[in-house]
């Protein structure tokens, strides 16, 4: 999947992610679980909708995407506004981004784009490199329950999920969704919360 051309996805209109309304989980934990704001990171952001809703609640955002087409129409959607809210393109696991920076970071769709579990790791340690202390990670990530479908998003089982999260942070909140958006119908998802660890990980000592 990362070696998808997503330029191209965007020319070419095939974007069922790319709603251009808030997604429903976002705007649940932000209005629910998130007292006060400050600097939000939007990993692969898209044409910013995203970004630009966390901006409307208070929040400093960067909307960052290997889509520059992308990335300009989130910036032609961002002028005029006043609002604190840039966008760059750029990849994620590249670096660039300075440690500890954000209080929140979100990704819809990011983590279950790659197949190969070490880079599901380093997706999330990268995640857990740029949390500022206390921050927080909401992913959304397609399931492998549910029927089969040859539409949505690539499918990952909450093994994948833990097994790439658990290392680097502590995962505080765990549960089953449906994402929608312009899919033909609702497909099966995980919802993933989670922020930096004070202690690493540790096995269990029973016998």
């Amino acid at each position: 999947m990362p070696n998808v051309d997503w330029n191209e996805r965007y020319l070419s209109g095939d974007t069922p992610w790319d709603t251009g309304e808030p997604n429903e989980y976002l705007v649940e934990y932000v209005s629910e679980c998130l007292s006060g704001r400050g600097r939000a990171l939007d990993v692969g952001c898209g044409t910013g909708t995203q970004s630009l809703w966390l901006a409307e609640q208070g929040f400093s955002v960067l909307g960052i995407d290997v889509s520059s087409v992308a990335v300009e129409r989130a910036r032609a959607k961002a002028a005029g506004r006043g609002l604190e809210c840039r966008f760059e393109t750029a990849d994620f696991l590249r670096g660039g981004l300075r440690e500890g920076t954000f209080d929140f970071v979100f990704d819809l769709g990011c983590l279950h784009l790659f197949d190969d579990a070490d880079d599901r790791e380093r997706f999330a340690a990268r995640v857990g490199s740029v949390l500022a202390p206390g921050g927080r990670w909401l992913s959304l990530i397609g399931s492998t329950e549910g029927p089969d479908r040859d539409f949505g998003p690539p499918r990952r089982s909450a093994r994948d999920v833990v097994g790439a999260v658990e290392p680097a942070l502590r995962i505080a909140e765990f549960r089953a969704i449906e994402l929608g958006g312009n899919l033909p119908e609702p497909v099966a998802a995980w919802l993933c919360v989670s922020g930096p660890r004070s202690v690493p990980a540790r096995p269990s000592t029973q016998r």
